[in-house]
């Protein structure tokens, strides 16, 4: 394969010059690897069913019409500030009473706290999710609370290495601690170039698993892509996680389009006591790679077993501006759809702890307050503010 591998020596003067937050290419037995890998043929990893990663020609000129429109833009952010939960960290001093609890840091950033164990998804705790501290996208609330702060993790669980999932800054944080890492094929070179051992690597294409710390973590499909320098070469896996602890399971989607795949994970490795599931960054110009809130459910639904059982955590929404759609739409989009299916949404402020399988989860509609609100006014959402009634967990 031409100008690809290890061995081009245009290539690899080009590598010398990019900067480090472009990561570093697969090389050696990692690329060997990634070429007997079943999901990677004609040159790159390929997707469980077809995918348009991106809006091209006519589209993206209707798109660049859409996304730079003044009212448009405006609506994009959060016209106050985005209320944090206060008292994270004297939360998390006190052990989960049910054995598994969630704390969502903002976008796809969650923290689980699964049968005495600690699983960190996709840290970002950098200001801009972009490889230049000067541009890229901007950091619309605060972290809760700091990387330093947050104590001990067993797992870092990354999903893939788009510049809004895998960060720079906290890895490197991260690789200073004795944490171990799990992330998809390919994507364990861009964590070795920024410092992290190779043997705190766990490595895995789509259906392996590996056991840390008494945790069973699996990397499950996922419909979606890669890449991070100029050129997209698709040699990093994406991937959904499955978590299994001794008492609880646990699954993260990553960014991923709606596929019938989530059936099959439900099947094998469900159903899940919670699922955070990506609603947000969607667009109708990228329709196969990222979900809307009623695909997120739809989801949701199929991983438990087509029961709406557990509690599902939107993700990937409210921390950074990267779609058309208003701010504070996935929220909503979110609270209706539960409503329709009569599943258990959690809707926690960034920071804010929760049991999943407790007797009741958070439903204040806080996004509200920091909103510019449509031009229709609010969906009614029941008294003070708070989302529609949920069914518990049996």
């Amino acid at each position: 394969m031409t100008g690809t591998g290890p061995h081009n020596p245009l290539s690899s003067r080009l590598r010398a010059l990019r900067p480090a937050a472009f990561g570093a290419d697969p090389s050696g037995e990692r690329w060997e690897r990634i070429k007997r890998s079943p999901n990677f043929s004609d040159g790159v990893f390929q997707n469980p069913v077809g995918a348009r990663t991106r809006p091209s020609g006519g589209s993206m000129i209707e798109f660049a019409k859409i996304y730079f429109r003044k009212e448009a833009r405006a609506r994009r952010s959060p016209v106050g500030h985005v209320p944090l939960h206060a008292t994270t960290l004297a939360d998390l001093a006190k052990p989960p009473a049910s054995g598994l609890r969630l704390t969502w840091m903002g976008h796809s950033s969650v923290l689980t706290e699964i049968d005495g164990r600690r699983v960190l998804f996709d840290p970002v705790w950098g200001e801009r999710c972009s490889p230049f501290p000067f541009a890229g996208p901007k950091r619309l609330h605060p972290v809760p609370v700091s990387l330093a702060a947050l104590g001990p993790v067993d797992v870092v669980v990354i999903s893939h290495d788009h510049y809004d999932h895998l960060d720079l800054p906290s890895i490197r944080a991260l690789a200073s601690t004795d944490t171990i890492f799990a992330v998809p094929l390919g994507v364990g070179a861009h964590l070795e170039h920024w410092g992290v051992p190779a043997d705190r690597l766990r490595e895995l294409d789509w259906n392996e698993s590996a056991e840390v710390a008494g945790l069973r973590l699996t990397a499950t499909p996922a419909r979606h892509f890669c890449g991070r320098g100029i050129r997209n070469q698709q040699h990093t896996l994406w991937a959904s996680w499955a978590v299994a602890g001794p008492e609880h399971r646990v699954y993260h989607s990553g960014d991923t389009g709606y596929f019938p795949g989530f059936k099959d994970i439900g099947a094998e490795h469900g159903p899940f006591d919670a699922t955070m599931i990506q609603i947000g960054a969607y667009s109708e110009y990228w329709p196969d790679i990222h979900m809307t809130p009623a695909e997120g459910m739809r989801a949701h639904l199929d991983l438990q077993g087509g029961e709406p059982s557990g509690a599902m955590l939107p993700i990937h929404w409210g921390t950074f501006n990267l779609a058309p759609h208003p701010w504070a739409e996935p929220g909503e989009g979110t609270v209706a759809a539960a409503a329709a299916e009569g599943a258990r949404v959690a809707l926690p402020r960034p920071g804010e702890p929760f049991e999943p399988t407790a007797a009741s989860v958070p439903s204040e509609l806080w996004w509200r307050a920091a909103a510019t609100a449509p031009a229709q006014g609010w969906a009614a959402s029941g008294d003070k503010g708070r989302g529609p009634e949920v069914a518990p967990t049996a």
